[in-house]
């Protein structure tokens, strides 16, 4: 049986600069080939959301040892137009079924 790769994931807000409108945003991210450099490789895309007002909210799967690459890349390419604040996070759901089954059961 072969080792599974250790990952994680990583949680990105990329909150957009109101000071700059969509076409000024959207000629950085051209400028510094953002949507070829972002996410870096080796890294996947778990989910990649538009929350009006706020921003951009990225989660990825990666190896831990790619986690400092996602940093430069980020300070490289996404800071101009977006805030960046990065969360390492996991999966909740198993979590939150075995405590559930444990309720169930009579536990805590």
């Amino acid at each position: 049986m072969a080792a599974k790769t250790e990952t994680m994931l990583l949680t990105v807000l990329l909150k957009h600069d109101q000071s700059k409108n969509l076409e000024q945003i959207q000629a950085h991210m051209k400028e510094v080939d953002w949507w070829e450099r972002f996410p870096v490789e080796g890294s996947r895309v778990v989910s990649w959301t538009v929350a009006m007002g706020l921003g951009q909210i990225v989660t990825l799967e990666l190896p831990p040892a790619l986690l400092p690459l996602v940093n430069v890349e980020l300070e490289r390419s996404a800071w101009g137009v977006f805030r960046t604040e990065c969360y390492p996070t996991y999966d909740f759901v198993p979590v939150r079924e075995r405590i559930r089954e444990r309720v169930k059961n009579g536990g805590q």
